[in-house]
Order: structure tokens, then C-alpha cells, then sequence
């Protein structure tokens, strides 16, 4: 994952990203539960979409209180998930 608070993609700027496996990874708090902010972010996604790269969108809460599950989406995103 890119270190530092945010990475530049084309227009935009992202969370965490890892251009190896040309993945996203966008943790959202309440303001983008509003209908114009969910409307934006629709419209970022689908044009970082275009440009081949997965965007995972994850809320701040679920990131505090069910870390594994959300690296467990990364993981699986990214390929990386072996069989057990």
C-alpha cells in the first residue's frame, strides 16, 4: 500500500492505494452518507473503473470494529488470499 495520508490518481485523490495490483482502498466517514457525496463518489469510482482499477469503499466504523474482515476483503481483492 502507498504510505503518507493520501495518493494521487489522474483527478484523484485516494486513501490508500497499491498501483501494483492497481487497487483502491477509500475509508469513508458520515459526510459520505450524504446523497450528493454518495452521488461523487459513485462518479470517482466509476471512472477510476475505466482507468482499471477495483475500488474498495469501507466505513469508518467498520474499519474500527471489524479490522480483520475488512483486511480480509484487501486480501482477496488484491489476489493475494492463498488456499488453506
Amino acid at each position: 500500500m502507498a504510505s503518507g495520508d493520501k495518493f494521487p490518481i489522474a483527478a484523484y485523490i485516494v486513501d490508500f492505494a497499491c498501483p501494483e495490483k492497481k487497487l483502491v482502498i477509500e475509508v469513508d466517514g458520515s459526510p459520505h452518507a450524504d446523497a450528493g457525496a454518495a452521488a461523487g463518489d459513485e462518479t470517482r469510482t466509476s471512472h477510476l473503473e475505466q482507468d482499471g482499477w477495483t475500488v474498495l469503499r469501507f466505513w469508518n466504523d467498520d474499519v474500527i470494529r471489524d479490522v480483520d474482515n475488512v483486511c480480509q476483503h484487501i486480501v482477496i481483492a488484491a489476489g493475494l488470499g492463498g488456499a488453506s
